[in-house]
């Protein structure tokens, strides 16, 4: 699964307004706490809008808020809102796509590999993100040293590579 940047932005600008749920945060402090590019998360900002996660209020003292309690929105809503479906095969959902022999048991793959990442991404709100407390199965998973290291294909017929190169 690829993270775009903009899911990216948009989830660590999200997380410092659950942090700050007393008040609105203008785009110009979201884009300077987080380090984010102004004018991207302007833009960002405005498709939040429109799909319902954030308000915003013009004027001094405006800003950006959640729409909903930090507490009721996953990430995997913001990932939705963002991009659409979370495991897309070719343009399609997992359960639409279809195989002849040999390769009909991958619609099983891709269907677990979305139960996978649903399992996580819509157990973990932006509240638990603000607050640095994730659920308990997040943090076995992130327990596993393997989890941290970042796995390449290797092409067994080729020479390895040397320490810290890629192919």
């Amino acid at each position: 699964m690829r993270i775009s940047a903009k899911t990216d932005y948009a989830l660590r600008a999200l997380s410092q307004l659950a942090s700050h749920s007393d008040r609105p945060v203008s785009s110009e402090e979201l884009a300077q706490s987080q380090e984010i590019p102004h004018k991207f998360l302007e833009a960002i900002m405005a498709e939040l809008r429109r799909t319902g996660l954030v308000v915003s209020q013009r004027g001094t003292g405006g800003g950006h808020r959640l729409s909903r309690p930090a507490d009721r929105i996953v990430v995997a809503d913001v990932i939705r809102a963002l991009n659409g479906p979370l495991t897309v095969i070719r343009g399609e959902c997992p359960q639409d796509v279809e195989y002849g022999p040999p390769a009909q048991s991958l619609q099983v793959v891709w269907v677990a590999v979305r139960a996978t990442l649903r399992s996580i991404l819509e157990s973990v709100t932006l509240a638990d993100v603000a607050a640095g407390r994730l659920p308990e199965h997040i943090g076995e998973l992130a327990a596993d040293p393997d989890a941290w290291v970042t796995h390449w294909y290797h092409d067994p017929t080729k020479k390895p590579a040397r320490e810290g190169e890629r192919r």
